[in-house]
């Protein structure tokens, strides 16, 4: 280096490098300015990197779980008592019996809203008389048309017929716990009730029945967790693969037991054949929070705290140029600086 400037550049250590919302902030520590009683440093060449344009991606990996996706409880609002239960493992689909009570079949129908009133003639229109009617016609059963909110004598004969397939009194009514609704079809993956037990109450633990993966993040990583953002996968086995969030939950922890709160999230993959023989694994989820195309870029390591504030580098002819530091990845970090261009060498300690 010209100007008396060939020597070490000074920097102790990189204390560390944390990601706070969508960029990175790196403290650096130099040495202390006292160089009166200090031994003369010796002038070895100083290591040099280029500037480099290139594109630039904030990611973060986690582990994750392969299976089916996050548990969630599954209760029932029948009264009588448990007479068939299904096996850990069975997948459920739309119109089939999730258990059976006083010996009866209790189907599952598809819908986001939990039946939370009988429904039979003469009653008042509803969003739930509409979700009945949506699962009869999936299932066979048109009497009624469109499906819409009022529950006509058309309705009526449409349950009766569906009923009398299913072995069920002729009633032409539905009561809150003679189905139970589901986002869509279910995995179980544990049973709760038992046999002779009541049917009222939690009965089993469910999962979707695609392949997804379930990560846990502290609640300081909450910047990962967006709704149908595509996250890169690693699965043991296969070819790097992909999936999209499609669930978002979040736990409350258990401060006595030293447990804290959580983010779990879902992430479907999304190609079923990149977790063919595979039950469960650990995965690796890369997620991307920020990208940049086409920024100069240069190792973290040439970033020299100034004395008055901010971030500089060091030019192979000992001039210090100040920069703007923006998004770091993989060693790398975004810079910003006048008369800075590529293919400049700047001193770094890497």
């Amino acid at each position: 280096m010209k100007g008396g400037v060939n020597r070490k550049l000074l920097i102790a250590a990189l204390v560390a490098a944390v990601v706070l919302g969508t960029g990175s902030v790196v403290v650096l520590t130099r040495i202390a300015a006292d160089q009166a009683n200090a031994a003369p440093l010796q002038n070895d060449p100083a290591k040099t990197a280029p500037v480099r344009k290139t594109d630039l991606a904030d990611q973060q990996s986690v582990t994750g779980q392969l299976g089916y996706g996050a548990e969630r409880g599954l209760a029932s609002r029948k009264s009588g008592t448990i007479t068939g239960l299904p096996n850990s493992g069975a997948v459920i689909e739309q119109g089939k019996p999730v258990f059976w009570a006083d010996a009866k079949p209790v189907p599952l129908f598809y819908g986001a809203m939990p039946l939370y009133r009988d429904l039979e003639a003469g009653m008042s229109n509803g969003p739930d008389v509409k979700e009945v009617e949506e699962n009869l016609a999936a299932l066979g059963y048109r009497d009624f048309g469109t499906p819409d909110e009022k529950f006509t004598s058309y309705t009526a004969s449409a349950l009766k017929k569906w009923q009398k397939a299913n072995g069920l009194e002729q009633t032409g009514k539905l009561g809150q716990g003679d189905v139970v609704v589901q986002p869509g079809a279910i995995r179980v993956s544990s049973v709760t009730g038992q046999l002779g037990g009541p049917a009222g109450g939690d009965l089993m633990k469910v999962t979707g029945t695609e392949r997804a993966v379930t990560v846990e993040l502290d609640q300081a990583k909450q910047r990962l967790a967006k709704q149908g953002e595509k996250v890169e996968l690693s699965i043991p086995g296969g070819k790097p693969a992909t999936g999209t969030i499609t669930g978002i939950t979040r736990t409350a922890g258990d401060p006595d037991q030293g447990q804290k709160p959580k983010i779990v999230l879902t992430v479907s993959v999304d190609d079923p054949k990149a977790a063919e023989g595979l039950d469960s694994a650990n995965v690796t989820a890369l997620f991307t929070v920020s990208k940049k195309a086409n920024v100069l870029a240069v190792p973290v390591g040439a970033l020299l705290a100034l004395p008055e504030g901010g971030y500089g580098v060091v030019t192979e002819d000992g001039r210090t140029v100040k920069v703007t530091v923006g998004i770091f990845a993989k060693g790398q970090v975004e810079v910003q600086g006048e008369g800075l261009r590529e293919g400049m060498k700047v001193v770094t300690t890497e």
